[in-house]
């Protein structure tokens, strides 16, 4: 109980004695290491930085252990609330090593049979996943729909831990992202399944991301669609049994799975359509009781999806069109890593918004360029809207 009061801790920084600050450990693939000699490398490469202004990552070290075992060392999420980098006092906050090593291993596939053939169902991911790196920070928002749903999640998974009394609150750890196409739910819903990974790695040693095939359950057989369902959530169950994985559960389209019922009932939708939402519902309830799995979903048309899904859902975010600055924030980081590439040549210096604004927007040889690429993403937001 003590360990999961202070894993409440961190995680809610209201209740934390100091501000809690993340630090992500990318161990090299080959490294043998310790995690814990690797902490203790770190915490003295940290001692001699005591003030960031920040996210801050280091990729070069004069240490040699660090140079020979470690990727890089990243702090990590600290501007998710704020808008403006700010000056962190190390030695003032509560710092929290997270050390991971990628899976460079990729997606492999789940089938099932179905009468005399085989159908792929899933993609199945060992997090964290090579293939999610960094693109966690790639994804840029107007709000804090990051913030709001890594502390949620996270809460939800702390306060379902088996050492502490589950029936306090009843959590269904179901996330829906709603909102039209483009806008990154289903990217949003894989970078925070790997950073759950990285966050929650003392209590759960590595993380599974399954991605249903929302499609391919639906047989040309008539009364088989439920059936391969069931099949398929079976397979998710081996996979939670196992109490040392953090389990992830992606349907996206979800709206293809739990289409409404009142539409099967006036005939617009096929009668089979019932049996899978049915199907759906029920696997959904025998999976969420455990405590090592989050339900992640994303839909393009909400008004489609049965409401007895929608109640189960505990998280129902939208998921809009970028803003003028939003857009202006990618386009920068685009550039900046073009820039630092190569690609564009020579490099030129970019104001952020920030900076523009301290300056009045004035355009000086300086800030053209910004000035430029400023009513270039207006136009842009404008064209979205």
């Amino acid at each position: 109980m003590d360990e999961a009061v202070g894993d409440l801790k961190q995680a809610l920084p209201c209740v934390a004695e100091a501000p809690t600050v993340h630090v992500e450990v990318h161990q090299r693939g080959g490294s043998t290491a310790k995690q814990e000699d690797i902490k203790q490398s770190v915490r003295k490469l940290l001692n001699r930085h005591s003030i960031v202004f920040g996210d801050y990552t280091w990729t070069e070290f004069d240490e040699p252990f660090l140079a020979r075992h470690v990727q890089s060392v990243a702090i990590v999420d600290t501007e998710l609330k704020a808008k403006d980098p700010q000056p962190i006092d190390l030695g003032a906050c509560t710092v929290v090593l997270h050390v991971f090593q990628l899976n460079e291993g990729g997606p492999s596939s789940e089938t099932l049979e179905e009468e005399s053939e085989n159908i792929t169902a899933a993609s199945h991911w060992v997090l964290p996943a090579a293939e999610f790196h960094g693109l966690w920070d790639s994804l840029v928002y107007d709000v804090e729909v990051k913030s709001h749903l890594l502390d949620y999640v996270t809460t939800t998974l702390l306060f379902s831990d088996k050492n502490v009394d589950s029936n306090l609150i009843a959590w269904n750890r179901v996330v829906l992202l709603h909102g039209p196409p483009g806008t990154g739910k289903t990217s949003l819903c894989k970078a925070l399944a790997q950073k759950l990974t990285i966050r929650l790695s003392s209590r759960y040693r590595y993380g599974q991301l399954i991605e249903i095939n929302s499609h391919s359950l639906f047989s040309k057989w008539f009364s088989e669609s439920g059936k391969l369902v069931t099949k398929m959530f079976q397979k998710i169950q081996d996979l939670i049994d196992d109490k040392d994985a953090l389990v992830f559960v992606l349907i996206d389209e979800v709206e293809s799975l739990t289409a409404a019922r009142n539409a099967c009932r006036a005939g617009t939708e096929p009668s089979d359509a019932i049996r899978v939402v049915n199907a759906v519902l029920t696997q959904i309830d025998r999976i969420k009781r455990h405590c090592n799995v989050v339900i992640l979903t994303t839909s393009n048309i909400t008004e489609r999806i049965d409401v007895a899904f929608v109640d189960r859902a505990d998280i129902r975010q939208y998921i809009g069109p970028p803003s003028a600055a939003a857009i202006f924030k990618i386009y920068l980081s685009c550039l900046e890593e073009l820039m630092k590439c190569q690609i564009i040549y020579p490099r030129q210096q970019l104001l952020t918004l920030r900076e523009l604004e301290m300056i009045g927007f004035i355009e000086n040889n300086v800030s053209k360029l910004s000035l430029l690429l400023s009513e270039i993403s207006s136009c842009e937001a404008r064209g979205r809207s």
